[in-house]
Formats: structure tokens, sequence, C-alpha cells
């Protein structure tokens, strides 16, 4: 009887054990769940923005003249929208094609976007069949993960074969026997210079791939087709915006993280700006912008000038006045003079401010003054967690250390046996074994003194490289987004257009209303020069400059960007070719009614026609637009008295913030400045 007691019980015993482990196991799976799925959202709720809206700090609405003056849309361009459909006969691709076209691709995000761009209007003009272009940037490092192969690495191959399914026949790979006579290099080979003509295809590429069925075009400076092309060819520049704004999407796991990350920048419910230094070793080379730097970035940023140099990249001397560069607008605007020209327009402490770009050149120590001025300076890797970056680069290997282990134990008895046979003491230690070099990007750049090249990429820096494409086009994502966008610089280090403006023309394309600046920097340099020995206890005259300036050129820097920027990248500006006007009913009443209406409709029409801006957006997109404008019929009278913005510099109280003079509610100056701002942009 005791013993089947004893057994019963060790069977409850049992029985409760299997229960505790099921119950375990439960709450594991329950804690793995919320790690890999909800972490990054508690992550983020609880670390990077404060708990309040931009309401709540100076009492303004989104209707509120401030508000529309900081965040809401640029009057000017409000009836400019996008239209990059085929305006005239357009001829679906036939089946019949020259030849095949293969692209190998080489150089940074912003220069392979504008190469795709260029590679797909090739093809069409040369009536070819595209093969999916390679980007030798990522198929060059070994370290990435063999899931992607080149195009797919950054992009959706099938959405860009689709998308384009209308205008130019595309597949992913070579037929057999022409991939077999690529692999033997037994087809023509060419290096196309960079904004080559039409002629140029027309009469060297064409009669060669006619002849072989197959040509290899090599492009390696950001673009291989001239960015202006004659009237007949309009079709093809409407083409180059159907790929770079609608074929080119990234990769769904890069597009599901930007979008992730846009979510939490806009959970507080606060616009936010996104800003991109803009400033690459490359691009302070080539502009000799050596001196904003010291000590060893100095070293770095001449060091790879005399390389430019060396190679014809960069036609100037090695020294060149830095001071000069920078008063003369060729050097970037630094972040800390970002963070003063926002503050001094208006901009709010706790304003979200998104950082783009990799690792930016000088360290984190040159943000320091902008997360001084704005508590809410963040960047990607704030704004998601380390396995969600991961997950995006696929499998990848585990690399080698680059760091080399300690030399080879000598036996003691080899020591020992070489001391007795030594010879005669006392005599000099011999000169320690010389020790592999290894260089760190991140770190000391021994290799600047010793060498004038270059040190060869390792792997893992090569594996860095093909990651800063997935990490600039999740930026990029979340630049075109943006309530508001600023550059630091626009141009790369060739003189080009870099990733900053192809943002900007994604936006102009997308929502021309949506505010874009276009700082000029002789000007804005100009005007830190004049408060360089007060920088932080500016006036109020100087502040109403500064904002004068900056909301003037939301219309004269897109002007100016079509004359400067348009001719290197069309996508840069792809206005007027891919854009159309909405037939506005209420121009006519305003035209009827007080002067300044008048003067703001003149000047309306005026920045249109500086765009080149004639064609109107067809029948089908007018009664979406009217729709989506009936919100702001509303908001064309003057703004009201905004001076409390005047004062908000450097300086925070109780979230309200005090005036840099005391109390500047100077109601003629106010509405005079306002009055500006409705006529902002009349040339």
């Amino acid at each position: 009887m005791g013993k089947m007691v004893f057994k019963s019980k060790m069977k409850w015993v049992g029985l409760l054990g299997l229960v505790l482990s099921a119950i375990s196991l439960f709450v594991h799976f329950l804690l793995a769940r919320f790690t890999e799925g909800g972490v990054s959202e508690y992550h983020s709720s609880i670390t990077i923005f404060p708990r309040r809206t931009i309401g709540e700090s100076l009492n303004f609405s989104k209707t509120s003249p401030m508000y529309r003056r900081l965040w809401g849309p640029v009057r000017h361009l409000e009836s400019l929208h996008p239209n990059a459909n085929p305006r005239g006969h357009y001829a679906d691709p036939g089946s019949d094609t020259s030849g095949f076209i293969f692209v190998r691709i080489q150089g940074g995000f912003h220069e392979i976007r504008n190469s795709i761009c260029d590679v797909v209007v090739v093809a069409r003009f040369l009536n070819a069949t595209l093969v999916i272009p390679e980007i030798q940037s990522t198929t060059s490092s070994k370290g990435i993960s063999s899931q992607f192969k080149s195009f797919a690495y950054l992009y959706n191959e099938d959405q860009f074969m689709a998308a384009l399914s209308k205008d130019v026949k595309v597949v992913k790979t070579l037929p057999k026997n022409l991939k077999g006579l690529r692999r033997k290099k037994n087809i023509p080979v060419f290096k196309v210079p960079y904004s080559a003509s039409p002629y140029y295809y027309k009469h060297h590429v064409l009669p060669i791939l006619k002849k072989h069925l197959v040509v290899e075009l090599v492009v390696s400076d950001g673009g291989c087709l001239q960015a202006i092309l004659p009237p007949d060819l309009e079709e093809y520049q409407r083409l180059r915006c159907r790929v770079a704004f609608h074929a080119l999407r990234f990769r769904e796991e890069v597009q599901e993280l930007a979008t992730k990350i846009l979510h939490r920048l806009r959970a507080p419910g606060q616009p936010f700006i996104a800003f991109d230094p803009g400033m690459t070793r490359e691009a302070l080379a080539y502009h000799g912008c050596a001196e904003l730097f010291q000590d060893v970035h100095t070293e770095l940023i001449q060091h790879k000038r005399h390389w430019m140099i060396k190679r014809g990249i960069v036609k100037g001397k090695l020294s060149v006045n830095s001071a000069e560069q920078r008063l003369n607008g060729s050097c970037p605007l630094m972040p800390e003079e970002i963070g003063i020209v926002l503050r001094a327009y208006g901009y709010l402490w706790d304003t979200i401010i998104y950082v783009s770009g990799g690792e930016i050149f000088g360290g984190q120590r040159t943000l320091i003054p902008l997360r001084a001025m704005f508590e809410n300076v963040v960047d990607r890797t704030s704004l998601s967690m380390p396995w969600e970056l991961s997950r995006i680069y696929g499998r990848e290997a585990n690399l080698v250390d680059r760091n080399p282990g300690s030399p080879p134990m000598i036996e003691e008895e080899m020591k020992i046996e070489a001391w007795k046979t030594a010879g005669p003491r006392p005599r000099p230690l011999p000169p320690p074994p010389a020790r592999p070099k290894s260089y760190n990007i991140e770190g000391w750049w021994g290799w600047v003194a010793e060498s004038d090249n270059e040190p060869d990429s390792t792997v893992m820096e090569l594996r860095t490289n093909a990651h800063k494409l997935l990490w600039e086009a999740i930026d990029y994502v979340i630049c075109v987004e943006a309530d508001v966008f600023i550059p630091g610089f626009d141009l790369d280090g060739k003189g080009h257009p870099n990733f900053a403006s192809l943002v900007m023309g994604h936006r102009l394309y997308q929502s021309a209303a949506s505010k874009t600046y276009r700082p000029d920097r002789k000007e804005v340099t100009k005007l830190l020069e004049e408060i360089s020995d007060h920088l932080y206890h500016a006036n109020h005259t100087w502040l109403m400059s500064v904002r004068k300036n900056l909301r003037k050129r939301l219309v004269d820097g897109l002007i100016e960007a079509s004359a400067r920027s348009k001719p290197l990248s069309f996508i840069s500006h792809p206005v007027p070719e891919c854009s159309c006007l909405r037939h506005d009913p209420a121009g006519k009443s305003i035209n009827a009614t007080t002067s300044a209406h008048a003067s703001t409709s003149t000047s309306h029409s005026q920045v249109l026609a500086a765009l080149g801006v004639v064609h109107y957006c067809p029948a089908w997109m007018e009664n979406d637009l009217i729709l989506q404008s009936k919100d702001k019929e509303n908001e064309e009278t003057l703004d009201e008295d905004d001076s409390t913005s005047s004062g908000l510099f450097f300086r925070k109280n109780n979230g309200y913030h005090e005036g840099v003079n005391g109390d500047l509610s100077n109601k003629e100056e106010t509405q005079l400045d306002d009055q500006e701002e409705l006529e902002g942009g009349e040339r």
C-alpha cells in the first residue's frame, strides 16, 4: 500500500515538472518574440524624444502663421505636380532589338542611381535589350552575403523590370552563348566617358552592337549620358524620371526598415527636419577645405587631394586657402552653422533633426554644437536596433580578425642555445622584428606619412562600403519624406551633384511645395562672420536677415539649381520636363482682390516662368488635385504677429524661449517680414 502511494506521489511530481517546463518554454518564446519584434519601439519611445507635442511649447497650431512659416508648403510651388508619363506617341519596345547591353557600374550610392537612369535611356535610344546592371561596388566586396547578387543587393529587380516593361526590354542575365563569350572576354567593352552625347552612342556603340549583338559598358563617373538632351529627345528625360522615381525601389527588407524608422520619427506627433552634412573626405579634398579641421583630419584631406592631383581629378594646387574657399561658398556648412541658421529662423530647441549619411568626416565631435542647440538630434543607429540593421545585410561569413596575432613563441631551448653561442659580450641588442602593418579605417591613419598612395582596402572595409549603400538607401527614403530638408553641401568629390542633390530632385518631383532649403553658402558664411565675436548673442536685425535669406532661397535656390545642378545631373532638377501645372480656378479671384494678392499672383507666375513650366496637368489628375487643395484655400491671409519666434535663439526657460533683446514685438516689422514671405522668390 505504501509503495502505491509513493508511486502515485512520484507521478504527480513528474506531471508538475512537465507543466512547469511547458510554462518555462512558453515564457521564453514570449520573451524572444518581444526582444525580436518590439524592443525597438519600446526603446525609441523612452529614449529619443520628449513626450510633448509642438503645440505645447508655444501654443501654436498647424494653422497658425508661425507653423506655416516653419513647416508649411512653399506657396509659389503648390500648383506644381509630378507627371512623368509620355506626352505624345510613345511605342512599346519591340521584340526585335539591336542586341544586348551589359553594364558594370562603379561608384557610390548617388553615382549608381544616376548611372542606372542613364543606361536605361541609352538602351531605349539604341533599341537594345538591357541586362540588369551589375553594381560593381557590391560584387567586388567578397565579404557581403551570398543571398544577394549585385543589383538585387540594393534594389528590387522585379519592380524594376515591371515598371519599365513599356519602355525597355529588360532581362536578368545574358543568353548562355553570350554569357560564355563574356566569360572569355570576347565581347566589345566600352569605358563610357562621363556625360557622353547621344551622337557617341549612335555612331560608336550602335554599329558594334549590331555587329556583335552584345556590348559591355563600364560606367565609373556617376553618369554615361549628358544631362541636357535636345528638345526632340524630351521623352527620354521623362523616362529618366520614371526610372529614378518609380522603377528604382529598394529591396524589400531595406524599404521595410526605412519605413519603420520613419514611423518612429513621426511617433511623437511632431514634424521633423532631415539634415545631410555632405562632409565626405573626397568632397573636402576636391574643394580644398582641409583647414576647416585640425591635426590628422587636415593631413588626411591633403593626402587625398594629392592623390586626386596625381590622377588628374583635381586640376588645382595642393595648398589651397581654405578660409577663402569657405567665404566663397565652396566648402560645406558645418553642422554648427546649420544649427545656428535653423535656430535663427525660429526652430525650437526640441525640434527633431535626423542626420543622414554614414560616419561624418571629423567624427561625432563635429555634431556636438548641433546637439547642444537641439536636444533631439538622431540618426539611423539611434532609431533602430543592431539586429534590425544586421537583418538587411543577410547571412554574412565571419571574417578573420584584421589585427595581427602575436608572433609565434620560440622554444625555450632554442633561446638558451642561441644565447650560449652568440659570441663575446657585451653586445648591442638586435632591432626588434618588423611588425606587420595594420590600418584601421576608424583609428589612427599611420599610412599618411608613409606613402603617397591610399592603402588597399581590406575585406572588412569592402564589406563596410557595401553596407554604406544600404545605410544611404535608408537615409534617402527618410530625407525624401521629411517635412523639411536642408543640406550642408550639394557637391561630391568630383564636383558633381551628390546624395543631397538627388534627394532635393526627388522632393521637387514628388512634392514640389514641401520645404527644401537650398542655403546660399556664401551668403550664410558672410552673415555668420558678421557676428563671429558674439555668435550666440545675435540681435534682432541679424535674425531678420537670416530669416529673409533662408526664406528667399526656398525659390531662388531652386531657380539657381536649374542652371547649376541640372546640367550635371538631370534627376537632381527634373523640372519642367517631369512636372505639370494644376488649373487654378481661384486664380481669377485672387487677381481681383487686394493689391497684395495681385502681387503674390504675379510673383507666382514669374516663378513658374523662370522654371519653364508651361504644361498643364491632364484632366484625369485635376479632380484629385482640386480635392487636395480645398483645405488650403483660406491660407492666403497675411501672417499674424509671430515676433515671439524672433527670440527663439539658444535659450530656453520652462518650455518658453526668452528673446535675445527682450520683447521684440514690433508689429510693423513683423508684418513687413511676413509680407516678404508671401512675395519671397520674386525676381
